[in-house]
């Protein structure tokens, strides 16, 4: 490994820590976005039979919204089970935005490695292009400063395509997710929102 980054160049450098970048983000994101810390099964209709009881004390909130994303919404909800309709779902929503913001938490620096790599793998490209260019001196090229620039210029290509290829697959992939996640929290929130209004019409 040491002989390919001394054959790659400096320019490998960065390459080298844009990929620690990417498999850190891969690595914790992978670890985050489970369905069962996002949204728990069993949590809706808890914090429906809780929100029954009509007696939720600050402690039991602060707990529900350390619980998950899903529970951040549904403590907005509990919060607000005795303003309007609107005002509950308006509290529900805003609370939607901060979780939906923490999903796609660092997957703007993923994207930017998936799109930064090839560019850096062609900047070592041209570097090693340049090398090999400046080898050749008024008695004939080197052979090894030859040999040395090849390998930077395709080094640094097939390295930077390396990097950028799983990080684009899995910046992708982890979008998806949390636009799942994120349509599932809504629905989940408005058949909260739903259960309590006709509770409270009923009564």
């Amino acid at each position: 490994m040491l002989a390919i980054i001394h054959a790659a160049g400096w320019p490998i450098w960065f390459l080298l820590a844009a990929s620690v970048i990417a498999m850190t983000i891969i690595i914790e994101r992978l670890m985050y976005l489970r369905a069962a810390r996002i949204l728990p099964d069993a949590l809706l209709p808890d914090v429906i039979a809780l929100a029954r009881t009509g007696s939720v004390d600050a402690e039991t909130l602060s707990q529900l919204e350390q619980n998950s994303p899903l529970g951040r919404v549904l403590a907005a909800g509990v919060r607000n089970l005795d303003a309007s309709r609107e005002a509950m779902k308006e509290a529900i929503e805003e609370a939607g935005r901060a979780a939906a913001h923490q999903l796609e938490r660092y997957l703007t620096t993923l994207g930017t490695v998936a799109t930064l790599a090839p560019l850096m793998g062609l900047f070592g490209t041209v570097i090693g292009m340049i090398e090999l260019f400046g080898a050749t001196g008024g008695v004939g090229a080197d052979p090894l400063q030859v040999a040395h620039g090849i390998s930077v210029a395709l080094y640094n290509t097939g390295f930077g395509l390396a990097v950028a290829m799983p990080a684009l697959v899995f910046h992708r992939h982890f979008h998806a997710l949390v636009d799942s996640f994120v349509i599932d929290m809504e629905q989940q929130a408005v058949r909260f929102v739903d259960t309590m209004t006709s509770q409270r019409n009923s009564g």
